[in-house]
């Protein structure tokens, strides 16, 4: 078992964890593993990777109170394209040629909780600026991704990811990002740009305000419209310290786009910058 095999599947949680941990956009499509260099090699057969991170970020979307959480990432690999994990759902590469993937996704989004927040794995901190809403379940969300290596070295990564929601909130969500991959000895890294596009079935759950909402909680209704929901920059470090475990830092910076600031719930109770920082650890054996 090679050490970029072992970090294909240690590193999503990288990107994974910061939306996991505030409710948020759906994981990012691009990973550290193998930065700078040419699409790492899967593992053959099964193996399994058990993984903690705490994370410090956002209460809820849009909060300026932070929380900190401690996730689990337990993540199963068949070592031929199909993955499944707590953070990232079932993904299945069903094309992984000449430096594309793409594939269907199905993955879970927690909901929000009016009491705190609604991290499920919450240590310290939260938010009372919620009470008033009422809760917002999970929704189960289904869709596709899509990734393009490019460079010289393959040094460059561009990836899309669509995802429709059923439940909590029935609208699209559209994650979009750029990394430029880097390699240090056995480090890697990854930064760039994210851009994040969701309708008006998510926003309006998380950022719309009704009659009843705003008699609860004395802030002003609001009908939130589509468009942009976040945009920014994330980026990770993994380094690992043998062939089955790696530790992975890993942070985003990101503004709220126009519909979500303008919603008194943020701009009452919130903010528009939104900051997460997170340290993972993960360990990986095959069965």
């Amino acid at each position: 078992m090679n050490k970029l095999a072992c970090l294909a599947l240690i590193a999503p949680l990288a990107l994974a964890a910061p939306a996991f941990a505030q409710g948020g956009p759906p994981p990012g499509v691009a990973g550290p593993a193998g930065a700078g260099g040419p699409p790492p090699a899967r593992p053959e057969g099964w193996s399994v990777t058990v993984g903690i991170a705490p994370i410090l970020s956002p209460a809820w979307q849009g909060s300026d109170e932070m929380s900190l959480s401690v996730f689990p990432d337990i993540r199963l690999d068949n070592g031929d394209g199909l993955t499944a994990s707590v953070p990232d759902g079932i993904v299945w590469s069903a094309l992984d040629a000449d430096g594309w993937r793409a594939g269907p996704v199905v993955r879970y989004r927690f909901g929000r909780d009016e009491d705190d927040g609604g991290s499920p794995f919450l240590i310290t901190g939260g938010s009372d600026a919620l009470l008033g809403l009422g809760d917002i379940d999970g929704s189960i969300e289904a869709g596709g991704f899509v990734e393009k290596r490019f460079g010289a070295r393959g040094e460059w990564e561009v990836g899309a990811r669509v995802l429709r929601g059923f439940g909590g909130h029935e609208g699209v969500v559209a994650d979009l990002s750029l990394d430029r991959r880097f390699r240090s000895g056995r480090t890697m890294a990854a930064f760039g740009p994210r851009l994040t596009l969701a309708s008006k079935g998510y926003m309006q759950p998380y950022f719309g305000i009704d009659a009843v909402q705003s008699a609860n909680s004395g802030l002003a209704e609001y009908d939130a419209g589509g468009g942009v929901l976040s945009w920014g920059a994330g980026g990770s470090v993994v380094h690992p310290f043998d062939r089955n475990t790696a530790v992975t830092l890993f942070t985003s910076l990101e503004r709220l786009g126009k519909e979500a600031t303008d919603s008194p719930l943020v701009r009452e109770r919130g903010q528009r910058t939104q900051f997460t920082l997170g340290l993972g650890f993960g360990y990986r054996f095959g069965l």
